[in-house]
């Protein structure tokens, strides 16, 4: 089986769990350079669509994502990426998950802590 690159502009989509919860993480993209690294390191990198690059989940932040199993849908163009997270996070904004609001009666609600202060890890003002 071949992960087919070319559908979407050279990206697949990666979905990320936590294996341990089964919680899903984040949501990220591939290009075959990316997949290459995630495999060859053991740790989850990724192609930023925003800064055309790759980007290795946790080089700013140290919060990196070790990988223990990668799976192909029957389409091959999405992996699912099940990782031990190093650190309090994933999400760059402060929480274990990037799924951290629910929609309730109509709104979007902050559902949970933050786990750790972006702002320490990354820089910048409050």
């Amino acid at each position: 089986m071949n992960l087919d690159f070319q559908k979407s502009d050279g990206l697949i989509t990666a979905v990320v769990q936590d294996h341990a919860t089964g919680r899903v993480l984040m949501v990220g993209y591939m290009n075959e350079e990316a997949f290459g690294k995630t495999v060859e390191t053991g740790f989850a990198t990724f192609y930023s669509r925003s800064r055309r690059k790759l980007w290795l989940k946790g080089e700013s932040s140290g919060h990196k994502l070790v990988v223990k199993e990668i799976s192909a849908d029957c389409d091959g163009d999405a992996v699912l990426v099940q990782v031990e997270a190093l650190g309090p996070g994933v999400c760059h904004e402060g929480y274990r998950s990037c799924f951290f609001r629910r929609l309730e009666n109509g709104e979007w609600k902050v559902a949970e802590e933050r786990t750790y202060d972006p702002h320490v890890v990354y820089g910048g003002k409050p």
